[in-house]
């Protein structure tokens, strides 16, 4: 059976809060997708508590506001929360705070590790670091600098020194507009993990992943809208929906991003609703 269709004024007549996907969802690499600025307007205005759960960690949130702003959408500082402002709860709770690390990413990622406390290692021939963190994707030499990393895990791993890796995002792609997608920072820690596995079978250390579908995102939004009688609003399956179901909330899975090249819906994964797009 099919989830039931809704539409998005329906789920503000029926959530106190909503929790939006940001790439898919609100917006694209082509801007701003159809019905999504007219509704950022609307909570707005109203006052209706609402948070965008990204796991992209490239950009800190004042840039991200930059970001939307460039495509028609309002969005506070407050109301963003990416997966890269999970590093600092994370390594301190590790108790890694001020070990040397490597990140791939640009200077937004850069600055989430570097806030966290973490000595940061640039991604060099020879480099060496007790931390890998992948955080994205774009704005720096990617083949060059996964083979530094790649070198680096090999060394270490091989000499028998500890290696710690994470992956901000677990996504392996995105969409970058109609029947266009893009490799993740989860896809790159995916290929890592396959070539470690090939050289040291079960032992091979694999990524700690923070971000959806994984609790700690989702916790720390519903903490922000101050309520849990919320709905997630994503486009994919295995992290915006999943997530959700994780820690007991609705979602509605929106008919744009990647839900448009989705599989057959397995039963395990099935949204609460289906919404066919952001229009009312």
């Amino acid at each position: 059976m099919n989830s039931p269709v809704t539409t998005i004024t329906a789920l503000l007549q029926r959530y106190s809060a909503l929790l939006f996907d940001a790439f898919g969802v609100l917006l694209d690499d082509q801007g701003a997708l159809p019905g999504a600025v007219a509704l950022i307007d609307r909570l707005n205005a109203e006052g209706r508590p609402y948070c965008i759960l990204t796991n992209s960690a490239s950009r800190l949130p004042g840039e991200s506001v930059q970001l939307y702003a460039a495509c028609g959408l309002a969005i506070p500082e407050e109301r963003i929360l990416s997966s890269g402002m999970l590093l600092a709860p994370y390594f301190q709770a590790q108790q890694l705070t001020g070990a040397t690390t490597l990140v791939l990413g640009p200077a937004g990622s850069q600055a989430f590790a570097r806030a966290a406390g973490m000595e940061l290692v640039p991604p060099t021939a020879g480099c060496d670091a007790e931390v890998v963190v992948v955080a994205d994707e774009k704005g720096y030499p990617l083949l060059e600098q996964f083979d530094h990393t790649l070198s680096l895990m090999l060394r270490r791993l091989d000499a028998g020194r500890p290696l710690h890796l994470v992956v901000c995002n677990p996504d392996l792609i995105y969409p970058r507009g109609p029947d266009a997608f893009g490799l993740t920072a989860g896809g790159m820690a995916s290929l890592f993990e396959t070539i470690l596995a090939e050289r040291y079978g079960a032992e091979a250390p694999r990524f700690i992943r923070l971000g959806k579908p994984y609790a700690p995102l989702f916790e720390v939004a519903l903490e922000r809208v101050g309520s849990r009688d919320a709905v997630m609003v994503g486009d994919q399956l295995a992290t915006d929906i999943r997530g959700a179901h994780g820690v007991g909330i609705d979602s509605a899975l929106v008919a744009s991003g990647l839900a448009r090249h989705a599989p057959t819906l397995a039963a395990t994964l099935r949204p609460t609703w289906q919404l066919p797009s952001l229009l009312p």
